[in-house]
């Protein structure tokens, strides 16, 4: 699917490669933690395009909304299960909730700016949106290796400020520090695990692979494995390997009223 206004792709196929997704991407608590706290006290919240449940908040109360199957699937037994739907399309009434989620998921939605609208009208206390910022994707040593991941993904997310100018007059950005042993493994995760790559069951649970020519990929990998047998990664980004955090590009974006 591609957002008629803005361009942007929500084409990756869950149904399809969705499965063990949850095993790879867990909730990292020190990323949690940022993530609860900018949502505030409110004791409700709408969990929107909420899979399998990272970053969920478990001390309220949650409606999750998920229109894919096979992500509803693997949520563990004790998150609440979540209603098929989707974000263009809340079936709530205006300030409904305290506070709104949108976890990695917003460039996946068909229709983004209605998608966040729609979050701002149920919603009466703040709305946070966890994402990747596309102009700061290249500060993370992978670029190097496959440009074409950096460029398919900087045409998958939402410009930052586009995303806050939707969700409240109001709004504040943060990045987001990812600790080198990130249990959460999006790209920048590895960081300071660069032999993670390697590993194709690593790379399935990054969607952005999906959008990189399967040659291209083969390179890629093929590239870090010889460089990582030289020791000519090492000796270009070893320090990586002692660094306890990495700023990238994971952005809190918090929109209130």
């Amino acid at each position: 699917m591609r957002n008629s206004i803005t361009g942007l792709a929500g084409d990756f196929d869950y149904e399809t490669h969705g499965r063990g997704y949850a095993v790879q991407r867990r909730t990292d608590p020190r990323i949690a933690a940022l993530v609860h706290a900018a949502l505030g006290n409110g004791r409700t919240l709408i969990n929107v395009g909420a899979g399998a449940g990272s970053y969920e908040p478990e001390d309220r109360y949650v409606v999750a909304v998920e229109p894919s199957e096979v992500m509803r699937a693997q949520r563990p037994p004790h998150r609440v299960p979540a209603i098929r739907g989707t974000a263009e399309d809340l079936p709530f009434d205006d300030g409904a909730f305290d506070a709104a989620l949108a976890s990695v998921t917003v460039h996946q939605w068909s229709d983004a700016d209605k998608g966040l609208r729609e979050l701002r009208r149920v919603t009466r206390g703040p709305v946070v949106v966890l994402t990747f910022d596309g102009t700061a994707l290249d500060l993370l040593w992978l670029a190097e290796y496959a440009p074409e991941l950096i460029a398919a993904e900087r045409r998958r997310y939402p410009d930052i400020a586009w995303i806050a100018e939707r969700i409240g007059p109001n709004s504040h950005v943060e990045p987001v520090p990812i600790p080198i042993d990130c249990v959460d493994g999006f790209t920048e995760a590895y960081y300071a695990r660069p032999e993670r790559f390697l590993d194709e069951t690593v790379r399935r649970s990054q969607s952005a692979w999906g959008f990189v020519d399967p040659e291209a990929e083969a390179r890629a990998v093929e590239r870090l494995r010889t460089d990582l047998e030289t020791g000519a990664w090492d000796t270009r980004f070893g320090h990586l390997r002692e660094q306890p955090e990495f700023i990238g590009s994971l952005r809190l974006v918090v929109g209130l009223p």
